[in-house]
């Protein structure tokens, strides 16, 4: 192997310099701080088609170096080639081109290489080798023994310029492998007002090229994209005519056409129409001399439309309306849209709807038909007329709406109603109604709606009819009529309950039975030895007897503050009654869950003697117990809590022996305001005692531990005419003065 010239191997093929290197870089790097100039600019670029493809940076086009070397490839300073002698003789060099544009090679001298193509060089070093390489004869054909191959080595970096509208102007450095699409790439590509149409390779002051982007972006290729040479430049002007196309087209942007170019060019670069576009006729905006002006432009014309600079073509959709729709709804097989092309007539529409249904009503169909002023026209028709041939068979017209009602549409729903004791009326979701099947029996009705529940009274079931041929206007007038069977728990009838056929609308009651009560629950809570729910045995239950029951109070019990907390179910007459409802929050309170604040729960606390009912079992005070009732026995009590108009309310400490007036005193005593002869007091088990009058002496009650003390406000004495005189008077006079003062003020200043 043997090596000669200048080893000064090539830069990287992608570098860039001078004007355009750095810069290109800060340029194109992605920036938060433009400025609204600047944003528009870019806004304008993202419109423009074409530009997307120089603006992302992953489709980079990079000349590919592995390449077999081009036979054409011209050789400059700085290339390195290596030369093959194989077959009868081998050898290899790797030689440089010096800055001369020679080589030097062994035996062969000096050889000029620069501005010569490899097929040149090939043909130049065979003549050369001949003279002393054996079996290397001529030109090295095809009957040489020994034979030359030329191969690029490391390529050579070339300065080239681009100019004009683009992103980045200046001189780049690039691989002599470089296309002048890539120099234009590194360069950012064209700018908002560059073309994308005619790109200009620029060779010693002659055109040597001319580039078409959309070649490359329609179909793939560039046929005007050569390889560039030292100090190329590459020439980007402005753009002559482009157009704004929006809408629905399947790429919507800016496009540039080329003076030939006419509307159909535009709609081709845009993709073409959408699925959803009209495309009968296209409204072009244009700018004239001195305003706007619009183009309507018909189909026949898109291929032969001369655009002009500035035009906006706006693709509008399709109307939301068909050209040839007929539809029919109702009782037929196959309801929906029809074309009227195949359903001229209404019997031909129904035929292909598959016709009516068992259950149309076919003596009334109603054509809705929308006219030109589109109002709406109702044409009856009697179907069976049209059948039978007594009524010709309609024409329809776009848009007529076909209607074929059902007979049970146009009759009242049948059912038959469960009220009472059965397991499955839903009431509140479909108030107890079953729909009604032809001779459905009692026995069957009673099935759907879950059976009889344990309360129910078999003994007498009432079915109520409504009276059909009631006399109308006769106050005596008999409305219904009630019939009365006796069912068994397994829903078996006798004969005539069997026999008995159920009517549209007849109404089933299953009452409560007499002898049905359910388990019913009272709470003890507090100061009792054993707590929690007690089952009341007899109806005539007391408050003594839970408490026995429950192993009576503990040693720590207050049974002066023992209270009875009643909660019932309020039932508004003035609303419906939603019962399933009210039998949820009836079970609630006999489970004892009850929590929060309801509206048609009512609680209320009752004031017990809990030490007079134990001494006296069975007296006046010993209350009958209800269901949901809480006994509550608090521990013993110690402090007396005192508010209202005194000066200082707070707590105070039990004292045996203390008055009323002393646990004032221990709160500071009454207040100027306060109303002491309507003191009064609130015991632990919620009764109240109020304050007496003796004389000329207020009688205050007695205290117990855990009382209230409540001593009210006096309510402020309302004026006389007189004094509300006066009061205005000085408000008056004050406002005046107030004015007289900011005038005075103003006046100084």
């Amino acid at each position: 192997m043997a090596r000669g010239g200048d080893k000064g191997k090539g830069a990287n093929q992608n570098s860039q310099n001078s004007e355009g290197g750095e810069q290109s870089k800060i340029n194109t790097s992605t920036s938060t701080t433009l400025t609204p100039e600047e944003q528009a600019k870019e806004a304008l670029r993202q419109k423009i088609y074409g530009y997307s493809i120089f603006a992302d940076k992953n489709l980079a086009p990079i000349p590919d170096l592995q390449i077999v070397t081009p036979t054409n490839y011209v050789v400059g300073p700085g290339d390195e080639l290596k030369i093959y002698l194989y077959n009868y003789a081998e050898s290899t060099y790797e030689v440089i081109v010096n800055k001369d544009g020679f080589i030097s090679i062994p035996r062969v001298g000096n050889v000029m290489v620069a501005g010569r193509t490899i097929e040149e060089i090939k043909k130049i070093l065979i003549d050369k080798f001949a003279k002393f390489v054996p079996g290397m004869i001529g030109t090295g054909g095809e009957t040489a023994r020994t034979k030359l191959m030329v191969t690029l080595g490391e390529v050579r970096s070339v300065k080239v310029f681009v100019t004009g509208e683009v992103i980045n102007p200046g001189t780049y450095t690039v691989s002599s492998l470089s296309s002048a699409f890539n120099a234009l790439y590194q360069a950012g590509g064209p700018n908002e007002i560059g073309s994308f149409r005619e790109v200009r390779v620029v060779r010693q002051g002659k055109v040597v090229s001319r580039m078409d982007i959309y070649d490359y972006l329609v179909n793939g290729k560039i046929d005007g994209d050569i390889r560039v040479q030292e100090n190329d430049n590459i020439v980007v002007g402005y753009y002559l005519k482009r157009a704004e196309i929006a809408g629905m087209v399947k790429r919507p942007g800016i496009y540039e056409l080329k003076p030939e170019e006419k509307l159909g060019d535009v709609l081709r670069y845009a993709g073409g129409f959408n699925d959803k576009a009209y495309r009968a006729r296209l409204k072009i905006q244009r700018i004239t001399s001195k305003e706007r002006k619009i183009l309507d432009v018909a189909e026949s014309e898109y291929d032969t439309f001369e655009m002009a600079t500035g035009d906006s073509i706006n693709v509008e959709t399709v109307l939301d309306r068909y050209e040839n729709i007929v539809t029919v709804e109702g009782a037929v097989m196959r309801p929906g849209e029809y074309s009227l092309d195949n359903s001229p007539t209404l019997k031909a529409l129904i035929d292909n709807a598959q016709g009516m249904r068992e259950d149309a009503f076919v003596g009334r169909v109603n054509v809705l038909r929308t006219r030109e002023d589109l109002t709406i026209q109702t044409i009856p028709i009697n179907y069976t007329d049209v059948l039978n041939g007594v009524t010709p068979d309609l024409v329809l017209t776009r848009l007529d709406q076909v209607v074929v009602p059902s007979r049970f549409e146009m009759a009242e729903t049948a059912y038959v109603s469960v009220e009472g004791e059965v397991n499955n009326t839903k009431i509140g979701q479909n108030e107890g109604k079953f729909p009604y099947t032809t001779d459905m029996t009692l026995e069957d009705v009673l099935v759907q709606a879950g059976g009889l529940k344990e309360s129910a009274y078999t003994s007498e079931i009432e079915v109520v009819r409504r009276k059909r041929n009631s006399v109308a206007g006769a106050a005596n007038a008999q409305i219904s009529e009630v019939y009365k069977f006796n069912v068994n728990r397994d829903l078996s009838l006798n004969a005539k309950a069997t026999n008995f056929v159920l009517f549209p609308f007849d109404q089933v009651i299953v009452r409560k039975s007499p002898n049905y009560v359910e388990q019913q629950t009272v709470f003890v809570e507090g100061e009792v030895l054993v707590t929690g729910p007690y089952t009341i045995i007899n109806k005539n239950d007391k408050i003594s007897d839970i408490i026995k029951r429950a192993g009576g109070l503990t040693e720590l019990a207050y049974p002066e503050g023992a209270t009875l907390l009643r909660r019932t179910v309020v039932k508004n007459l003035d609303e419906p009654v939603d019962y399933e409802q009210v039998q949820q929050t009836e079970k609630r309170i006999k489970q004892g869950t009850l929590t929060g604040d309801l509206p048609n729960v009512k609680e209320e606390k009752i004031g017990i003697v809990l030490k007079n009912i134990l001494k006296n079992p069975g007296s006046f005070e010993d209350l009958v117990v209800q269901e949901g009732d809480i006994i509550r026995i608090p521990k013993r009590l110690e402090t007396v809590q005192v508010t209202g108009a005194v000066l200082y309310p707070t707590t105070v400490k039990y004292g045996k022996g203390m008055s009323f007036s002393d646990y004032i005193s221990q709160s500071g005593g009454f207040t100027v305001q306060s109303l002491r002869k309507s003191s009064y007091i609130k015991y632990p088990n919620g009764n109240i005692d109020r304050t007496r009058r003796f004389l000329f002496f207020n009688v205050y009650p007695k205290v117990q531990p855990g009382s209230e003390i409540y001593v009210p406000l006096r309510a402020a004495p309302a004026l006389n005419t007189q004094q509300s005189i006066q009061t205005a008077t000085t408000l008056l006079s004050s406002i005046m003065g107030l004015i007289v003062t900011v005038l005075a003020f103003r006046t100084i200043r």
